[in-house]
């Protein structure tokens, strides 16, 4: 097997062993092959990188020829160079300290091995969707990630709320898939091809109408607001929350919701060849950034507050793609992964210590009691802030100047990221205050319970606080470079694939850093102010009898869920109701409705003996469905 392929099939031999052999094995077996197999995935990874460095050509590997008609081929084939590197050293790195830290924070569990099967399924979904050469490729990796993250949301599926969590997501998604394929099909129309190089550089060299183009961007961007939960279809990510808190740390840090992000950095070819689609592109992103923030401030839950802040930070990424700093948006996702993985897996060990306790309102005093936990987590707030030194810094300021200087950004979109900083700043404080300072508002039964996590979840929180210090020096800002006389390897590594944002001639040095002064003033700002609410109080705030108007919107998500729940839903619903199931007697209607709807009626009927509730026999469905895919290729092409 070659190096390339090794990276995704080592995870998916790890979802084998456990899915077929789990139950029988021992939970130290479980672990050491639900862990090992990631780990030997990153090394493996590693070896691709080096090689990359050291010959500077990207790898392209055909496992073998899909489809192939006159002048059309779909290979199915893997591509690794810059860009891939980045995306799966963060999947397959931070991917193994999740699964290190989950032997902990899961042991006991009478799903254990069915939790680690799952995990790496999901590795391997995301591995392939990173890696895949093609269009082909990445949605098989793309509809894969959103299975598996349906399983992992609905783990403990005895409980109905969870089980319906993983169901929105699910469901959700496939939204944004129609956006994915309806674009696929237009970029293949148009260039020919759905190999990624192959339809970057036809759109860059012979670009389709203009009216085509931005509505191939905004197909795309459609399919990314899915699995990125940019708005409007961010509502599945704080009911995501309802799985275990190491899951809630993959999807949000460093695998799904990045997966939207690496569409737009991949095919950034398309993007900028229409100038109304990177618009769109910029503020999407900027909007959700601030919508985001808005929606954290409110919340108690502190997972919902992280879940928040995430859909937040990937507007900032989304943004800095839209102005043309695909490789600033990397950047940020890079250090992303690190300190808000850092932060679900500290909130884990709070939950871990408080028998599973999630409103903050509950909580309190912590710092004393968990002074490991408060440090990692504080760590990881300042970075996720954007203060200096800490790894935030450098990525949110580089998007911030990207989104004023940037020749398609403008001091309205500047405006609107600094707004969405300021407020993280305060509602990451305001979580930090409410959960560690102030009078202990724990349960009694609870209290003297509460203990720092063991040695596996304590190691992976280390290794990540560090992360969130010091990750972020590979990519230093223009500014400090020409102060330092430094170089800043990760734009080195990766401008040579998405390029670099084009700047006005009217900004400097000067306007950059009275700009990072300003950012960072803000910062402290929100911080302040958290600390004046929440800080130098009890800390548990309790909300007035009667919030004000803007209160109840903000905190009721702006009112999509419900929205979608009446209106989308119900018309729906009614649609399919007074059109199918009511017996209409004139013969033409029979014809053209009753009898549809009988047959479709003795069709469900059919399919529903396999539709029995049990996942793991849907999960070997999909499987033995991309199996015969596969081989019926490999049969007719080789």
């Amino acid at each position: 097997m070659t190096s390339l392929a090794l990276i995704p099939a080592l995870p998916l031999l790890g979802f084998l062993v456990n899915g077929l052999l789990g139950r029988r094995l021992p939970a130290t077996v479980v672990s050491v092959v639900a862990c090992a197999l990631p780990a030997l995935s990153f090394l493996v990874t590693l070896a691709v990188f080096t090689h990359l460095l050291a010959g500077g050509t990207p790898s392209s590997e055909v496992l073998y020829t899909w489809a192939a008609t006159a002048g059309f081929t779909v290979e199915a084939g893997l591509y690794f160079d810059a860009v891939t590197a980045v995306m799966c050293l963060v999947v397959t790195g931070i991917g193994t300290l999740i699964h290190v830290y989950s032997i902990g924070y899961m042991h006991g569990d009478e799903g254990y091995a069915r939790y680690f099967a799952y995990l790496n399924l999901f590795l391997f979904f995301m591995l392939v969707l990173v890696l895949g050469k093609n269009l082909v490729m990445l949605f098989i990796g793309w509809e894969g990630v959103g299975l598996a993250s349906y399983l992992l949301i609905g783990f403990w599926f005895k409980d109905p709320a969870k089980t319906a969590a993983g169901l929105k997501a699910f469901v959700v998604n496939r939204v944004g898939d129609t956006g994915f394929l309806l674009a696929t099909f237009l970029i293949w129309y148009y260039a020919g091809t759905l190999d990624f190089q192959a339809v970057n550089a036809h759109f860059a060299a012979t670009p389709a109408p203009a009216a085509v183009m931005t509505a191939i961007g905004v197909l795309l961007l459609i399919g990314a607001c899915g699995k990125s939960a940019q708005i409007p279809l961010h509502v599945w990510l704080p009911d995501a929350m309802a799985g275990p808190t190491p899951v809630s740390a993959l999807i949000h840090a460093a695998t799904m919701v990045t997966a939207g992000v690496y569409l737009l950095a991949r095919l950034n070819g398309v993007f900028l060849a229409s100038a109304d689609a990177m618009t769109i592109v910029a503020w999407l992103g900027g909007l959700t950034a601030l919508v985001g923030a808005t929606m954290g401030v409110t919340q108690y839950n502190i997972k919902k507050v992280l879940a928040y802040s995430t859909m937040s930070q990937i507007g900032l990424m989304v943004m800095a793609c839209g102005v043309g700093a695909f490789s600033v948006g990397l950047f940020h996702l890079y250090t992303h992964a690190f300190f808000k993985a850092c932060l679900f897996l500290a909130a884990g060990s709070v939950l871990h210590a408080l028998a599973g306790e999630e409103d903050m309102r509950r909580m309190g005093g912590l710092a004393q009691r968990l002074p490991f936990t408060f440090g990692v987590f504080l760590l990881a707030t300042l970075a996720l802030c954007g203060l200096p030194p800490f790894a935030g810094f450098f990525s949110k300021d580089e998007i911030l100047w990207s989104a004023f200087a940037s020749t398609r950004g403008s001091t309205a979109l500047w405006l609107v990221g600094t707004a969405a900083s300021l407020l993280t700043a305060f509602y990451m404080f305001r979580a930090v205050f409410m959960t560690f300072f102030g009078a202990s508002r724990v349960d009694a039964q609870v209290a003297h319970h509460i203990h720092e996590p063991p040695p596996t979840m304590s190691l992976v929180l280390a290794v990540l606080a560090l992360g969130s210090v010091v990750a972020g020096f590979i990519g230093l800002p223009e500014l400090w470079r020409h102060w330092l006389g430094a170089s800043a390897p990760f734009y080195h590594l990766v401008e040579p694939v998405v390029g670099q944002a084009s700047l006005r001639g009217d900004v400097g040095h000067s306007t950059e850093l009275v700009l990072m002064l300003v950012a960072v003033a803000v910062a402290l700002g929100g911080i302040a102010l958290a600390w004046m609410l929440y800080g130098r109080r009890d800390g548990a705030r309790e909300l007035p009898a009667k919030p004000n108007v803007l209160h109840a919107v903000v905190s009721r998500g702006y009112f999509f869920d419900a929205f979608y729940d009446k209106v989308v839903v119900r018309f729906t619903d009614w649609l399919s109701e007074g059109l199918f199931a009511r017996r209409v007697e004139a013969p033409i209607t029979r014809l053209t409705l009753e009898r549809p709807a009988q047959f479709g009626a003795r069709a469900t009927a059919l399919l529903s003996r396999v539709q029995n509730g049990d996942l793991q026999a849907y999960v070997i469905y999909a499987l033995i469905g991309l199996a015969l895919v596969l081989g019926l290729g490999v049969a007719a092409h080789g």
